[in-house]
This record gives structure tokens, C-alpha cells and sequence, in this order.
């Protein structure tokens, strides 16, 4: 199997009032977050956080407003998760983007990659999530949708 390309996306689905999709993922379970996932070689990063979406939840991105917020965070590869990449790579640049639709919709969940999810108030979200990268997207969405 090929490595992972140490480039990722988080996607930040919500509606209009600030419901914010997570899921809790089948490896870690009680670790909770949103849509996230490596770039495949050659592919635009709109078109991972498009596929991403599609894999994880069934979501289609071309349907809603998906918004690359031009956000980069470099964070370091969990030790346990640090084998799907390259020998010596340690840190993964991820990238933001966030999907607005207009009410929480179901998801059809990928078994092997989440248990269960849920839509979530904005701040009880941002608590719920393990990942600071993640936590800090969901705590600017206030912000980013005029403030509600």
C-alpha cells in the first residue's frame, strides 16, 4: 500500500444556526471530530474535501456552499498513525474548509472509519472534538457566518 501524503483537509460541515457535524471514529472510539482526510496524489485540495465528504458521510459538496478558508495548520502525526506515512515523516499540513447546509441532515457513515454522529451545538462542539485544529475551525464559525 502506498504511503499517505502528509497533506490533509478538515471539513467543517454545519447549518446556517451553527449545528456542527461530528463523528466518533471506529479506530479511537470517544475521539469525536469532522470530515478530515489525506490528499491523493494529483488531486486539488477542494476535490479531497469533496471526496472526503462524499466517503465519510454520503454528503455531496457540488449540492452546498464548500468554502476553503485559505487555513493551514501543521501539527505532528500521532506516533500511533505515523506508519501510514513515509519513514520519517512526522508532521502533516492540513487544510481548512468548511460546508454549509441547511439544516443536519443524515449521513451515511463509512463503518470502518466512524461509529456514530451527531450534530451539535457550535460550542458544545468545539469541546467535543479531541483535535485543537479542529476545535479552534469550529470556534471561528461564529465569526465567519456573521456573528450568530
Amino acid at each position: 500500500m502506498a504511503h499517505k501524503i502528509p497533506i490533509s483537509v478538515l471539513v467543517v460541515a454545519h447549518t446556517p444556526d451553527l449545528q456542527v457535524l461530528l463523528m466518533e471514529r471506529a479506530d479511537r472510539p470517544g475521539f469525536w471530530q469532522s470530515v478530515t482526510g489525506s490528499q491523493n496524489e494529483g488531486e486539488t485540495l477542494a476535490r479531497t474535501a469533496a471526496r472526503e465528504l462524499r466517503e465519510e458521510t454520503g454528503l455531496d459538496a457540488e449540492r452546498y456552499a464548500l468554502t476553503d478558508w485559505g487555513r493551514q495548520n501543521q501539527f505532528e502525526i500521532y506516533r500511533r498513525w505515523r506508519s501510514r506515512y513515509a519513514p520519517g515523516v512526522t508532521h502533516n499540513t492540513e487544510h481548512v474548509f468548511s460546508l454549509i447546509v441547511p439544516e443536519p441532515l443524515p449521513v451515511t457513515l463509512e463503518p470502518r472509519e466512524h461509529l456514530r454522529y451527531a450534530w451539535l451545538p457550535w460550542a458544545e462542539a468545539a469541546q467535543k472534538v479531541f483535535s485543537w485544529t479542529n476545535a479552534d475551525a469550529i470556534k471561528e464559525l461564529p465569526q465567519r457566518s456573521g456573528g450568530q
